[in-house]
């Protein structure tokens, strides 16, 4: 997903290719999900006919100034991107969009053709971006309500420290916190901790104080380096837990060690048990909670182990079961393997309605038959022997 080293991309590309020049054409999408609080032909209207003199971003926030107000902002969400007709501007796999496709783009949400020819488009497949027209972006929410930028505002060591030492939730939710430092994603996170040596849920406030200067250098450096190669992901550094994070578990090693996957912050979490480590009342938390997890399975076995014998006990030997005792396992033979497929395939299973299909016993009400128009009660021939 865009997260800081993606946006500034894009913003260095808009800032290299399109200041200066006159916006000549505009179509922005019928898209009111995307497209917030103004028409599609109110936006093109406002912007029509201005210049573009700058390019601003902060955290994963991107907006374009103008020669007057209001000015085109860009909320990238999961799969916002910038795309340039003619100029290579770093793509990202929720957001690539095929150049054999047609431009721009059927998810294209905001387009703009420049005085020069150039063309610049604002696209988002997955439609959690927003594209809004602001008088002063930097005065409204969400970029009102961002802390300091990673990249541009970075705290001092001393101030970082002292701003984690307040903080008692873990570590990993707290840096994707924007209103604590904005640009930094669940990507950016995961590979900060793991170059600082920082377990995922460790308390922030726990963290000592060479481990918030090791933190303090993984951030800078990790952004630094990122947008260096304009976000290009094969150019990231062999040993980042970044190449790994998207194998499967038990299929992911970093530097020759294993990789494991928890859920930190409501996010998937990737990170080397063997280099970051729970320290003092976290280890301690999670030892007991460890424990309490093991009893628990061992006394869910000993139920099951007991249950078990107690069937086994309660069941007369060498009696063959009454009925038809092979039909009905059939039956679940059949519905189990149409749950498999309808699981495969996203379908509803109805086959719990036909197991509710009883035959009548005894003199029951048969079922009613449609009799053919031409058959009469009165015409039809008594069964039996002839005369």
């Amino acid at each position: 997903m865009p997260e800081l080293p993606e946006v500034e991309a894009a913003r260095r590309a808009i800032e290299d290719n399109c200041l200066g020049k006159k916006i000549n054409r505009v179509l922005i999408a019928d898209d009111n999900k995307v497209i917030d609080g103004i028409s599609p032909s109110d936006f093109q209207n406002s912007i029509l006919g201005k210049t573009i003199v700058s390019a601003r971003r902060k955290g994963k926030n991107l907006w374009l100034e103008l020669d007057s107000p209001p000015f085109p902002s860009f909320q990238f969400g999961m799969a916002g991107a910038i795309y340039i007709k003619g100029v290579a501007v770093t793509k990202y796999k929720r957001s690539a969009v095929k150049d054999s496709e047609e431009w721009p783009s059927k998810y294209s949400k905001f387009f703009v053709e420049l005085d020069d020819g150039l063309e610049l488009s604002f696209t988002d497949k997955r439609r959690f971006a927003k594209v809004r027209l602001l008088e002063n972006p930097v005065s409204v929410r969400p970029i009102s309500e961002l802390g300091p930028d990673a990249l541009l505002e970075p705290m001092t060591v001393d101030e970082f420290a002292k701003s984690l030492a307040k903080k008692k939730i873990a570590i990993k939710p707290l840096l994707l916190y924007q209103a604590f430092i904005s640009g930094i994603g669940n990507w950016i996170a995961d590979e900060v901790l793991y170059q600082a040596r920082i377990h995922p849920l460790q308390t922030a406030s726990s963290l000592s104080k060479e481990q918030c200067e090791a933190l303090h250098t993984s951030i800078k450096e990790v952004i630094e380096k990122a947008v260096e190669v304009d976000a290009e992901s094969s150019q990231f550094p062999s040993n980042w837990i970044f190449h790994a994070r998207e194998e499967k578990p038990g299929k992911a090693f970093v530097d020759g060690k294993k990789i494991d996957f928890i859920t930190a912050g409501g996010r998937t979490t990737a990170y080397v048990p063997e280099l970051q480590k729970l320290s003092g009342k976290d280890a301690e938390k999670a030892a007991k909670a460890k424990l309490a997890k093991r009893g628990a399975k061992s006394k869910e076995d000993d139920e099951e182990e007991e249950l078990e014998k107690e069937d086994d006990s309660d069941k007369p030997k060498n009696q063959k079961p009454k009925g038809r005792g092979k039909k009905p396992a059939l039956k679940r033979k059949t519905k189990d393997s149409e749950d498999e497929d309808d699981d495969a395939d996203g379908e509803e299973d109805d086959s719990d309605a036909e197991e509710e299909v009883v035959k009548p016993r005894g003199r029951g009400t048969k079922a009613a038959i449609k009799k053919k128009p031409e058959e009469k009660a009165g015409n039809k021939k008594p069964k039996g022997r002839r005369s």
